[in-house]
């Protein structure tokens, strides 16, 4: 069996939905291959914060969902116009409803007050994995801001939000496990 199909050589790469192909440098496969990272970052993080015992399994089980939810995202920014009508909700189109459910998981786990101040990553090696995603999620976040200027996004899309929640859902994560860190003071 072969691993590979040799089409890319060329530079270009396959979208959904269609027989058109774009260059790898492509602004939308700038945000696929941003979005693909995140989800790199996340398994990493997630198998360490899971190294760390039972009492983060909440933290594991929300990190799992966000893996799983960057995947519908990267199916929606690989849609192009002509296939915008095939985007299926949940599978090929984040929903609100997605966007909802981290709103409800960083309410959940938040801590009650926000802390004040700017939080240096590293106070645990789990919180500084999670602040590594975090700027990952981030940067996808500003590449689709590029995307969706130029008309690549699907009228309605909520994607944008829903990155902009997640990254706000690692920094809430990252905070938690580290017992909420120590804020940079002057």
């Amino acid at each position: 069996m072969k691993y590979y199909t040799g089409r890319g050589d060329d530079g270009s790469t396959g979208l959904l939905f269609t027989s058109r192909r774009v260059g790898k440098d492509d602004p939308r496969v700038e945000v696929l291959g941003e979005l693909d990272e995140a989800v790199a970052v996340l398994g990493l993080a997630r198998a360490e914060v899971a190294g760390a015992g039972g009492r983060w399994e909440r933290v594991v089980s929300a990190l799992l969902h966000l893996q799983k939810g960057l995947f519908v995202a990267g199916a929606e920014v690989a849609t192009p116009e002509e296939g915008w009508e095939r985007l299926e909700e949940g599978v090929s189109r984040v929903t609100p409803a997605m966007v909802a459910g981290l709103e409800e998981a960083i309410q959940e786990l938040g801590p009650p007050e926000l802390p004040r101040g700017f939080f240096l990553p590293g106070e645990t090696r789990q919180g500084a994995l999670l602040d590594l995603a975090r700027a990952v999620v981030r940067r996808a976040e500003r590449r689709l801001v590029s995307l969706a200027r130029a008309g690549g996004l699907a009228p309605g899309s909520v994607l944008p939000a829903y990155l902009n929640r997640a990254s706000s859902l690692l920094w809430v994560l990252a905070r938690l496990v580290e017992g909420s860190g120590r804020p940079l003071r002057g």
